[in-house]
């Protein structure tokens, strides 16, 4: 497996996951609490992320 791929991938839908909660307000005591801007961003990094995961499998099956 491309394991930077992978653990670049496992970052991001980490970030993305603490960007979703602190703009929904669940995690308070940062300047992003509360803000939608981080509710949305937040998703779509994760979204970025899991594409990174899946990709860095699929080249390393073998036969493709």
């Amino acid at each position: 497996m491309r394991w930077s791929r992978v653990i670049a991938g496992v970052v991001l839908v980490t970030v993305g996951a603490v960007w979703t909660l602190q703009g929904l307000g669940v995690l308070p005591g940062s300047v992003m609490t509360g803000v939608t801007l981080w509710a949305v961003l937040g998703p779509v990094v994760a979204l970025v992320g899991v594409a990174l995961v899946l990709t860095a499998r699929r080249r390393d099956r073998p036969g493709r």
